[in-house]
């Protein structure tokens, strides 16, 4: 029973063209997923999942292995990270090696470095849980949300208008980083996001969208002040 490192990194981006090996300060940016997989050992291999043999060049060339391309399936658009988790899972099974737990890391996750991943994995480990996945805290809280209708703006949830912030629920969101992941139960159930699922709370410093290239800046500009 192995367990692996799994690294989605497809070729196609709308937004931010070959985002997924764009150099990011000093290298392609997903060479800093693999090479903090690797600087972890929790792994017994880092894989990356393309359908590009140009990343596929870049990947092995900071240590990754590339046992197989993506399926045109799993390639376009839509297809979400379970997808991609399922296609890993049973082509290695195919070559008779059963995957234990996996971690897929996100190839534009430049702020997950070995101490995150090695301090998340013992949680992950410890209290059994099907799957964990760092979340941020909404620095407002969504229960007093607005939207905008028919050129107007109203409360989603009026019966808070006069409730304290203290008052209101927290709230978070997936980080959209990483996902611990115990591949028995998450095929069983179908989905990665159980009942025993845990959220790993973070700080919104090393929480970084890059879908566009005002986020692509901001993160850079993260990166450097936490490197200093």
């Amino acid at each position: 029973m192995k367990r692996i490192a799994i690294i989605p990194a497809r070729s196609g981006s709308k937004r931010i063209p070959e985002k997924n090996i764009r150099v990011f300060i000093d290298k392609p940016i997903l060479a800093f997923s693999i090479e903090n997989a690797i600087k972890s050992e929790l792994f017994d291999e880092v894989m990356v999942s393309t359908d590009s043999e140009k990343v596929a060049e870049i990947a092995k060339k900071y240590g990754s292995n590339i046992p197989f391309y993506r399926s045109p399936e799993t390639s376009d658009d839509h297809t979400g990270l379970f997808e991609v988790l399922k296609e890993v899972i049973n082509e290695y099974k195919k070559a008779d090696e059963e995957l234990e737990e996996v971690c897929l890391i996100l190839a534009t996750a430049p702020f997950v470095d070995e101490k995150l991943l090695k301090d998340s994995y013992d949680i992950f480990s410890k209290n059994g849980y099907d799957s964990l996945f760092p979340v941020v805290k909404f620095s407002y809280p969504i229960y007093r949300a607005l939207e905008i209708k028919e050129e107007k703006i109203n409360m989603i949830w009026p019966e808070n208008l006069n409730l304290r912030s203290q008052d209101l629920p927290e709230a978070y969101h997936d980080a959209g980083l990483f996902y611990w992941i115990r591949v028995s139960e998450i095929m069983k159930k179908n989905t990665i996001f159980t009942d025993n699922s845990f959220g790993y709370e973070i700080s919104e410093m090393v929480a970084q969208d890059i879908d566009t290239e005002e986020d692509w800046k901001i993160a850079e500009f993260k990166y450097r002040f936490l490197k200093k």
